[in-house]
């Protein structure tokens, strides 16, 4: 993958270009941002960079046509391996590691050109309602792995995607490589939550931030590298908020419209509090399992926040269309500003327990009757 290929992100590009030419590669860095931004793609195009054999003194970017810049566009070259989060599956039962879904993982990479969500892995591998780690199993293969001469590349390297997802009891194992590893080796450990990442590894990484590209640059892309339609791709563009792979998702897929549908109802459902009703809505809901049930919720925490700026800017600040629009805006005159944030400390509680396997009938059923509380409690 070339830099070019990537959305915005120019200063991250120029700061990671000049590392190069300088000779001030860091051997472990930490690639931060929030999902969607393109950190993923930015390693890889780094990468690809670094070990470029075509590129010139004065060149921002690889080549491109080199043998090593064709083995990294098919994410094939020897020495670039990567590690994610995986779990137990039908097809491999027991003692899981990233290799074992190399295949799977190339697709979806280079189907979305890295820009890819947890859930969209997930879903991929068929790992259903469990969580996935990298596990101490993974470790120990990179350290294996990194022991070993590279082939050809002028650096091997190690992209360790969603590092956050590494098993607490997993890390020592690898703190001595990344602290001190083999001549010519790059970590480049990619994560979207620095509160969950252990200390020991946030301190033995240089941190590179990547922010959230504009609502123009998303627009840009949708509809030169996707031949969007220019009012569907600032629709699109509007609504993800810097969030490239949600503005894929609203064009391809019928998920977001489906959990703002889910929302509406959900919210009635808890100002009258029909427990048969509310039953059948929570039962829906447990059925699409824990990484769409967060999805859910970091969806109407999204319509709370909007709600919140309509109350505060005024109508204008809505970055909503149609139906979605017309109710967004009447939610809005019916709650308070202390009922959204209320609501969205519940929502966040919500989301860190179902990340920690809380049983979730319970948990709706609870927060449903909280929220009920919140709305019959406003002023």
């Amino acid at each position: 993958m070339r830099f070019e290929k990537i959305i915005g992100q120019t200063h991250v590009k120029e700061r990671l270009v000049q590392t190069v030419t300088e000779n001030r590669i860091s051997h472990a860095q930490l690639f931060m941002g929030s999902e969607g931004c393109g950190k993923l793609a930015l390693a890889i195009a780094y990468a690809q960079f670094i070990n470029c054999t075509g590129r010139k003194t004065g060149d921002t970017d690889s080549c491109g046509t080199c043998p090593s810049c064709h083995k990294f566009e098919q994410l094939a070259h020897p020495d670039l391996h990567f590690v994610y989060p995986v779990a137990a599956t039908k097809d491999v039962p027991k003692k899981p590691i990233s290799k074992n879904f190399a295949d799977k993982w190339r697709k979806l990479v280079l189907e979305h050109n890295a820009y890819i969500r947890l859930p969209q892995w997930y879903d991929t591998i068929g790992i259903e309602n469990k969580q996935g780690i990298i596990n101490a199993d993974d470790c120990n293969e990179i350290i294996k792995t990194l022991s070993y001469k590279s082939y050809e590349a002028k650096y091997k390297v190690m992209i360790i995607w969603m590092v956050e997802k590494l098993f607490h009891a997993a890390a020592p194992k690898i703190l001595k490589i990344l602290e001190e590893p083999p001549d010519r080796t790059l970590f480049l450990l990619v994560a979207e939550d620095p509160g969950q990442i252990i200390s020991t590894i946030l301190s033995r990484t240089q941190l590179v931030k990547i922010r959230k590209p504009g609502d123009g640059e998303i627009r840009s892309a949708l509809i030169k590298n996707y031949g969007v339609e220019p009012k569907n791709a600032h629709r699109a563009a509007l609504l993800a908020e810097g969030n490239m792979v949600e503005a894929l998702s609203l064009l391809n897929d019928e998920s977001t419209d489906d959990y703002f549908n889910q929302f509406r109802q959900w919210m009635r459902l808890c100002y009258t509090i029909e427990i048969a009703a509310t039953t059948e809505w929570i039962t829906g809901i447990i059925k699409l399992g824990r990484e769409k049930q967060k999805a859910f919720l970091a969806n109407a925490l999204q319509i709370l926040r909007e709600c919140l700026m309509v109350k505060v800017q005024g109508e204008d600040a809505l970055r909503r269309e149609d139906h979605e629009k017309e109710f967004m805006i009447k939610f809005s005159r019916t709650i308070t500003e202390d009922f959204i944030l209320q609501s969205n400390k519940l929502l966040n509680e919500a989301s860190y327990h179902i990340e920690r396997n809380a049983n979730p009938n319970i948990l709706f059923l609870d927060l449903s009757l909280k929220i009920n509380q919140l709305l019959r409690s406003r002023k």
